[in-house]
């Protein structure tokens, strides 16, 4: 395992700036995961450490060496497409092998690789098998397996999961965390799904527009965003972000109507901001104890429900540990304790933080 170290990277397509001076560090055996929206330059900057894109500025090092100029196969990397990318006339045995026996490595050197690789990830019936004969699930094994075997400094995984249905997903996260626990190689993981990326690092990179929004550990980026895009990006359901005007002599945020709900951020300035708080932090309370609001949506699932409902004009979602009877067009009266408040300034968008 080795230290990766982005330093003011940047990328160029002629005019176009699709990555705009990112820097970050990965620690030796971290599971770092990249996310966010569909071209916001997370794949990119991977292919760039990969050694896939050229580097139009910066540099990218890896154990203390800068890369920038080192061919890919030289790099000590191995990464994991979206794709799996196996080849469909070799076994399951030949395709993991293939990366070794095109370095030249004795047959029993590979051998005991394979077989050990195949251990791991539960591959050993499998090896005299063509990749037609698998599962999605299997074929995406034999694809960690091929970069398992090569005993890298760095796995890259590039959406690994996304051509998968939704409980093979499932399984599937908690197999690359599980694996990763026990090589404890430093890991750098693409995805869009924000669920992967809480459920899977030990640090997070929120990207957009090709630059980084937030970094950090998983919890710290969900209950401390810095802004109104992470605040948003992060969280399933997503977070409630209301507009208001915020009167800080009572601490109280208005949205019209008479509606207004409390926080407790001090010296919050008077005027209009953007109100955050998380579904799971809404409560159903008695008429008086907070304002009204129409329910316009309810989808149960057993054991919770999650409530939309409008609140003179905006939309509130609740996600409430509790069966309800409570249908589209009743009216319901919330509270949100206000430490569970979060502020943003509507100019800047930046988290608005505690005196």
């Amino acid at each position: 395992m080795a230290v990766v170290e982005i330093n003011d990277v940047r990328k160029l397509y002629g005019n176009v700036e699709a990555i705009k001076g990112v820097s970050v560090d990965v620690p030796a055996g971290a599971f770092v995961v990249l996310v966010g929206p569909s071209g916001c330059g997370k794949s990119t900057l991977l292919r760039m450490i990969a050694g896939l894109e050229d580097i139009s500025g910066g540099t990218i090092s890896i154990g203390g060496h800068v890369i920038n100029d080192v061919e890919p196969k030289h790099r000590d990397i191995a990464m994991v497409f979206q794709n799996y990318a196996l080849y469909p006339h070799m076994t399951v045995e030949q395709n993991m092998g293939f990366s070794l026996r095109f370095a030249k490595r004795s047959k029993a050197e590979i051998r005991q690789r394979v077989q050990e690789a195949a251990r791991i990830l539960g591959l050993s019936d499998y090896l005299d098998r063509y990749p037609r004969q698998l599962s999605g699930g299997q074929r995406q094994r034999v694809a960690m397996g091929r970069a398992i075997v090569r005993q890298p400094r760095v796995y890259l995984f590039d959406e690994p999961l996304s051509n998968l249905d939704a409980k093979l997903r499932v399984q599937m996260r908690a197999e690359l965390k599980d694996l990763h626990a026990r090589l404890r190689t430093t890991t750098i993981y693409v995805t869009h799904d924000q669920i992967e990326a809480m459920t899977m690092a030990d640090r997070i990179v929120v990207m957009r527009d090709g630059v980084i929004e937030q970094a950090g550990a998983p919890l710290d980026l969900y209950d401390r965003p810095a802004n109104l895009f992470v605040a948003g990006f992060i969280g399933s359901p997503a977070m409630n972000l209301l507009e208001g005007e915020n009167d800080p002599a009572s601490g109280t945020v208005g949205f019209g109507g008479g509606a207004s709900l409390s926080h407790a951020v001090a010296g919050t300035p008077q005027g209009p901001i953007v109100y955050g708080f998380r579904p799971e932090h809404v409560e159903l309370v008695g008429e008086g104890e907070g304002p009204a609001a129409t329910v316009t949506n309810v989808e149960p699932t057993g054991l919770d429900t999650l409530l939309v409902a409008d609140m003179n004009g905006h939309a509130v979602a609740a996600y409430l540990r509790q069966r309800l009877t409570v249908k589209p067009g009743d009216t319901v009266h919330i509270r949100v304790a206000p430490e569970h408040v979060h502020l943003f300034d509507t100019a800047t968008e930046a988290r608005i933080v505690p005196d």
